[in-house]
C-alpha cells in the first residue's frame, strides 16, 4: 500500500485509533484502581484490555466491572 491510498483512509483511522487509545487507557486505569469485579481477577482484566483491541475494554465495562 503506498501512502497516497493511506492519506485516503486517514481521516477514517486517526480517530479511530484515539478512541481506541482512549478506551483503554480509561479501562485500564479503572481496572488498576478498583478492586472488585464481577468475575475474574485484576490481571486478567489488565491484559484483556491491553491486548484485545476494542472488545477487551468493552466486554470490561458490560460484564467485569464490578459494583463500585
Amino acid at each position: 500500500m503506498d501512502w497516497s491510498m493511506m492519506k485516503e483512509y486517514l481521516p477514517f483511522l486517526v480517530p479511530l485509533v484515539i478512541a481506541q487509545l482512549a478506551l483503554a487507557v480509561t479501562a485500564l486505569i479503572h481496572v488498576l484502581r478498583h478492586p472488585h469485579y464481577r468475575f475474574g481477577n485484576k490481571v486478567m482484566w489488565a491484559l484483556m484490555v491491553m491486548f484485545i483491541q476494542f472488545v477487551g475494554p468493552i466486554l470490561y465495562f458490560t460484564i467485569g466491572r464490578g459494583e463500585e
